[in-house]
């Protein structure tokens, strides 16, 4: 049984993977649940990875991978969890792993994204990686490897790979790969009031950077993340 509290939390999560391809940081966790202190939610993690709903990435800054959803939300968001076999190679694999090889697709990655201060803008296609087919959808993708730390507290770290749809726009919040003065291209989360836009890292560190509308433009969206081990 789940508290309120740690099903609330295991929902938020849930939805903010599905929209962002990335977990929520523990400061949206706390404000999401109105918590005055990230111990608060740090206690809540800890218990749901102890009901075995979610499991924590060892060495990854907020990685957070959900395993299974109480019938609940599992009835409301149609979630199928993902079941880790171990190492049998001797067996067939069962239907549902073949269907999830045969939808896979290529990507074509673009070279590195910056995921600090921004880099030279991407322009060119380095290889290919495969992404499973139910992580894209609509619209033209590609892949970028990150370069830098400013996104760990979403879960986003050096070496990863994102999955980009192209998009021109992007709303409050998103996290999006932005090009700047159409010289330098960053993966950051975006926010605009008038004619002001702010690109917000996800790493103390790391000052938020303001510029004119006109100096910022959208290449595409987060949709999905590989994470690298």
């Amino acid at each position: 049984m789940l508290t309120r509290k740690q099903l609330d939390l295991l929902e938020f999560i849930h939805k903010r993977v599905q929209r962002d391809g990335v977990p929520p940081s523990f400061d949206e966790m706390k404000e999401a649940l109105d918590l005055r202190s990230k111990s608060g939610i740090h206690r809540l993690i800890t218990a749901l990875e102890e009901r075995g709903f979610i499991r924590r990435l060892a060495h990854r800054a907020r990685a957070i991978e959900i395993v299974k959803l109480p019938d609940t939300i599992s009835k409301k968001t149609g979630f199928t969890p993902r079941v880790i076999e171990g190492d049998r190679p001797n067996d067939p694999p069962p239907p549902a792993a073949l269907a999830v090889e045969a939808s896979a697709l290529e990507l074509p990655v673009m070279g590195q994204i910056a995921a600090g201060v921004p880099i030279e803008a991407i322009s060119h296609e380095s290889h290919r990686v495969a992404v499973p087919g139910q992580m894209v959808g609509k619209g033209h993708h590609y892949a970028l490897e990150v370069k830098g730390d400013s996104m760990i507290d979403v879960g986003i770290n050096d070496g990863d790979i994102v999955v980009i749809r192209e998009s021109s726009t992007a709303d409050n919040g998103d996290i999006v790969v932005a090009l700047v003065e159409d010289q330098e291209a960053t993966l950051k989360r975006f926010r605009q009031s008038g004619n002001t836009i702010a690109l917000e890292a996800a790493n103390p560190a790391y000052e938020t950077r303001l510029f004119r509308d006109d100096q910022v433009k959208v290449q595409g969206k987060l949709v999905g993340l590989i994470r690298s081990y």
